[in-house]
């Protein structure tokens, strides 16, 4: 697990933590600028309760790393418009309440603020978020080993099961070819069957043609009889 010097010292593991931006409001409340996108360098100062200076100081040394998370400076035009944007949104005590700056505005976003409180070393609210993110990725880390075990365990089932399926195969295997071996008589079977039915169809037509000259001959010796008895 990294320490907090670790963080402190090591730009790798900074970007590791950076979209972790939620735990600086679980430290304590981010108060963003009317736009929720952007804050100021008093602004940020004022969260980790250090001065101005101090902030603006670790911006200037670590200028690349903080531009690449967002920190960026507005001059000229962009500033202006920046401003009127800004200004129709504030709901603060009259247009006063925030000064514009004169030739140029340092803006940070809350990636920029978490960079920061990795960087910031003379703060205790910077200290509580660096703690917050090593506690919050030990406690991942120990959920991923549980996970890991839990894994371990289902994948220990599942090769005893492949076991006993592959002893099952042989056994499978035989019934199927005992199933096979009664399908085939099955059709057998039925064969006979139906061969029996077409003769007893046969037998009873004869039986039927037979009943048929039983009548004859019985109606001809009864005419006999009269004769000779005439």
């Amino acid at each position: 697990m990294p320490t907090e010097v670790a963080l402190l010292e090591s730009p790798a593991l900074r970007v590791e933590q950076m979209g972790r931006v939620e735990v600086l409001d679980k430290v304590k409340s981010l108060v963003m600028l009317p736009d929720g996108i952007h804050l100021r360098t008093e602004d940020v100062a004022r969260y980790f309760e250090v001065s101005t200076t101090s902030v603006r100081r670790l911006a200037d040394r670590h200028l690349q790393e903080l531009a690449s998370n967002g920190m960026r400076v507005l001059r000229g035009s962009e500033l202006e418009s920046f401003h009127s944007d800004i200004l129709s949104l504030w709901k603060g005590d009259g247009v006063e309440s925030y000064p514009q700056a004169a030739t140029q505005l340092r803006l940070y976003t809350r990636r920029t603020v978490l960079n920061v409180a990795m960087l910031l070393r003379d703060s205790d609210i910077a200290r509580s978020v660096r703690t917050y993110l090593l506690d919050a990725e030990e406690d991942l880390r120990t959920t991923y080993v549980s996970l890991d075990r839990r894994v371990t365990r289902i994948e220990g089932c599942l090769a005893g099961v492949g076991s006993a399926l592959q002893e099952l195969g042989p056994v499978l295997g035989r019934m199927s070819k005992r199933l096979d071996s009664l399908d085939r008589k099955l059709d057998v079977t039925h064969q006979v069957i139906g061969a029996m039915s077409l003769r007893l169809t046969d037998v009873s037509q004869d039986v039927i043609r037979l009943d048929a000259r039983m009548d004859d001959l019985a109606h001809g010796l009864r005419d006999l009889g009269r004769r000779t008895s005439g």
